[in-house]
């Protein structure tokens, strides 16, 4: 059974930096791309950024040079290292595997529960 549980999200004030967790079981992690997406209240999943196999690491532009993403294939965990936080970051954050490079939600197959991140002003 595939598993994802995300971990360390939280309320920080505007600026903070927060990271966030995901640990994969019930798969070969290292055979997939791996993608954070997030949810706001009221709007659609969208896009973070994820990484690759070969740990090729891409972006929206919204959080382009103030989130980072790595990969620990050892332990089936990739991080979603935030910073400079504003409020428009608030949203539940999901991690998700992809057997494709991709953008695209519907292309990942596997959906954690998300957790949230809340940046106040």
């Amino acid at each position: 059974q595939v598993q994802l549980r995300e971990s360390g999200g939280g309320l920080v004030q505007a600026g903070d930096s927060l990271r966030l967790s995901c640990i994969a079981s019930g798969l070969t992690f290292d055979r997939y791309t791996i993608g954070w997406f997030r949810q706001a209240p009221g709007k659609e999943r969208e896009f973070v950024g994820a990484i690759t196999i070969a740990s090729y690491t891409f972006y929206s532009a919204a959080v382009e040079g103030r989130f980072t993403i790595s990969r620990d294939d050892t332990w089936s965990t990739i991080f979603l290292q935030m910073n400079s936080l504003q409020p428009e970051d608030t949203a539940v954050y999901y991690c998700a595997l992809s057997l494709v490079v991709s953008r695209s939600r519907g292309h990942y197959a596997y959906w954690g529960q998300g957790t949230q991140v809340t940046v106040s002003v």
